[in-house]
């Protein structure tokens, strides 16, 4: 993710942490709804929101649920390349509309995506004729999701490590 260069120096503090986890509550709630809650003023719920997005350190986002949008099967795929930059190889892959989500990734394999399908119709066709048009694809891995334990990526640590201080009074 690209950063800012307010981002390196950074740092939150106890409010910042309560407006997120207030968020993270509830992503629809305005700053006035937030700012009750935190007995804060809704100009300093503002403003703290948009200093911290400024500084690409909070982004608020809609999450769906994949069922909810009819996609019933989840594959991760290891990919491995061959005769071409793997970072081109998942740039083109992470245009791909079914793929949610692309790595570049160190060990057996360059790349990992995650790939949201609405059924197992849908498969052969995505790996035979979509994946089968990407140069450089040297092997696939497919593995099929068959349940769900965490999906959870709304949440990114901002305490920090054990004993580190965040600055602005924050705690660790």
């Amino acid at each position: 993710m690209a950063r800012g260069p307010m981002s390196q120096i950074f740092s939150f503090d106890a409010t910042d942490q309560a407006i997120i986890r207030e968020l993270r509550a509830n992503g629809r709630a305005n700053n006035q709804q937030i700012a009750e809650v935190l007995g804060l003023t809704a100009t300093t719920v503002s403003t703290r929101i948009r200093r911290m997005e400024d500084a690409n350190q909070l982004r608020v986002v809609a999450v769906s649920d994949f069922t909810a949008h009819g996609f019933n099967v989840l594959l991760r795929i290891s990919v491995e390349v061959d005769g071409r930059p793997a970072s081109e190889v998942a740039q083109e892959l992470g245009a791909l509309p079914e793929v949610v989500a692309a790595h570049m990734v160190t060990g057996r394999y360059d790349i990992d995506m995650l790939v949201a399908l609405h059924d197992f119709d849908d498969l052969s066709e995505f790996l035979l004729d979509k994946l089968s048009t990407v140069r450089g694809i040297r092997t696939l891995t497919p593995h099929i999701v068959v349940d769900i334990i965490k999906y959870q990526f709304d949440v990114a640590p901002i305490e920090g490590r054990p004993g580190e201080s965040r600055g602005n009074g924050g705690n660790a």
